[in-house]
């Protein structure tokens, strides 16, 4: 049981630059750069996940009966946005990878930002390293997104011959990741649902899919990639704040609970998506 916690870690990694690197492979630096000139979609983009999800989120703690350590873990991911299984989401979903990329890059910073002046707003006295979320955002996203555009620049040939591989390696990656998170958090998972953390987690990711797609506008697709990118929270960062800030490790369960919760949930309506395309 003690590799578990090195197994997710080096799950979370590899997915992480995988999915980035694929994206950026194929996904021309000029098409992300006018997507972000949109300037409507960016705005509704963070107006969702940096101002309703959170509100979602307070009244749903403030509504529901949740001891504070679960409450707080609940705010963190709320407060979170830009998540990397955005990409596996879309690639399930059969839909538009480059607004999926925009998103993330503009969420992401946004979320460095925006979480170090938040969080203490809505957990007082709580204190958040703007560095300490930086850090790997940047090392396994965004990172690995530019180098993978400078190669489909460099050399265009490779994106044929990579891009394969790397689907694989995240799709394995992702499969690992969840199967030990599981198997690691199983006790504390069996009393968060006895404590019934699972009905606010789930009314947080449903509502924020909701939030998100309403705000999609008229594109059938974009509204699509912003209802998934709104729901699926970026764990690690809320994560990363719940380790550094929080000594109750009840905060980081009801992280990895609501994550599990956004994976059961998502996943399928992605499915639906494309069943529906097709």
């Amino acid at each position: 049981m003690r590799l578990l916690p090195v197994l997710i870690d080096a799950a979370v990694v590899v997915f992480s630059v995988s999915s980035m690197l694929s994206v950026g492979l194929g996904n021309p630096a000029r098409e992300l750069v006018q997507r972000l000139r949109a300037t409507s979609r960016v705005v509704r983009a963070v107006a969702a996940n940096f101002v309703l999800v959170p509100l979602l989120a307070v009244a749903v703690t403030r509504l529901m009966p949740l001891a504070p350590p679960l409450a707080t873990g609940l705010l963190l991911v709320a407060t979170a946005a830009g998540a990397p299984f955005l990409i596996k989401l879309t690639e399930v979903a059969e839909g538009e990878m480059g607004s999926s990329t925009a998103l993330l890059v503009v969420l992401l910073p946004v979320t460095v930002l925006t979480m170090p002046i938040v969080v203490p707003l809505l957990v007082s006295g709580t204190t958040v390293s703007a560095g300490a979320i930086a850090v790997p955002l940047l090392v396994t996203m965004l990172l690995p997104l530019a180098v993978g555009m400078v190669l489909r620049e460099w050399r265009p040939t490779w994106e044929q011959m990579l891009r394969p591989v790397l689907t694989k390696t995240s799709t394995v990656a992702l499969l690992l990741l969840v199967a030990a998170t599981v198997l690691a958090n199983s006790t504390a998972i069996t009393d968060l649902v006895v404590q019934g953390a699972l009905l606010p987690a789930l009314l947080v990711i449903g509502g924020a899919f909701g939030i998100g797609y309403l705000l999609g506008g008229s594109d059938a697709r974009f509204r699509e990639v912003l209802g998934l990118g709104t729901s699926q929270r970026n764990i690690a960062a809320a994560t990363v704040v719940a380790t550094q800030s929080f000594a109750d490790p009840r905060i980081v369960v009801m992280v990895v609970v609501t994550s599990l919760v956004g994976f059961a949930v998502l996943f399928p309506v992605a499915a639906l998506f494309r069943k529906r395309r097709s």
